[in-house]
């Protein structure tokens, strides 16, 4: 089986164990009123591989999926076990996939340090190094030469990447090593949502197992009610439609008539909510 066939299976297995083990979540099932992501913005479905070594079944063969998809992925973007690689995850759902690449690739990982939630953009990195200097942004070691790629489980704006971006240059320059090369980010799954766009602006390349909106959302059509499916297809789609109080009231009142609603009306797409 070619690399590009076995990603494809891989992805469609890790969307639907990960919606299985509750690591995706919707406004419908799990929570009316929806999340606020890191992005500031409203979001009626939630990703989060953080618990993906420790299930609620007890199996470890989604984290070895996982661990699989990302060797290929780095095999493929043309990192090895040369001495000269590594692979940094990012603080914290990164870190359990970036050891898991490790395992399977032989590549060394580090990973960065968790942030004080204060500490949101690339000058506030360099403002926090300023006044904590002694205090490491990256746990591990790498040396002047090294290529470094950059691993977590998603990417929705790019945003946290660029912060994760700076930490490792700030921790660099803080060793200084100044010939170091960062240009790769790989994730598991990828929202669609401005990241991939934003990562080519700045230069680098993303690489993403799963185009959640393109394919990933359209795994799940046969085990989501119409409604959620629907909803967060039409989310994806545009976001901007869904920020808004009324809107986020529609989809609260409809995960509060769940219960109530004829399966025939579950399948009633609803009006366009602004």
């Amino acid at each position: 089986m070619q690399d590009e066939e076995r990603l494809e299976e891989l992805g469609r297995k890790i969307v639907r164990n990960l919606y299985e083990e509750g690591m995706i979540r919707t406004w419908y099932k799990d929570r009316p009123e929806g999340w606020k992501l890191a992005s500031g913005l409203y979001s009626p479905f939630f990703i989060s591989l953080r618990p993906i070594s420790s299930v609620r079944s007890g199996s470890i063969e989604l984290y070895r999926t996982a661990g699989e998809a990302m060797s290929i992925m780095l095999k493929n973007a043309g990192f090895v076990a040369d001495g000269k690689h590594r692979i940094v995850g990012i603080a914290m759902a990164g870190i359990a996939l970036a050891n898991a690449a490790t395992l399977n690739t032989g590549i060394p990982s580090l990973y960065t340090r968790k942030l004080p939630e204060e500490v949101k953009t690339p000058k506030d990195v360099e403002e926090y190094l300023s006044a904590h200097g002694q205090k490491a942004l990256v746990e591990g070691d790498f040396n002047p030469g090294d290529k470094i790629a950059i691993i977590d489980d998603l990417v929705s704006t790019f945003g946290s990447k660029e912060l994760a971006i700076s930490q490792i240059q700030q921790e660099a320059r803080r060793r200084g090593i100044n010939d170091m090369e960062l240009k790769d980010i790989f994730v598991l799954l990828d929202r669609e949502q401005g990241g991939g766009e934003r990562a080519k602006e700045l230069g680098y390349d993303l690489h993403a197992l799963v185009p959640f909106a393109s394919k990933g959302i359209h795994w799940l059509k046969d085990v989501l009610q119409p409604v959620e499916y629907e909803t967060i297809v039409s989310y994806l789609k545009n976001p901007g439609d869904f920020q808004s109080n009324d809107a986020q009231e529609r989809l609260r009142a409809i995960a509060a008539n769940k219960d109530d609603a004829r399966p025939d009306q579950k399948r009633i797409k609803p009006a366009k909510v602004r």
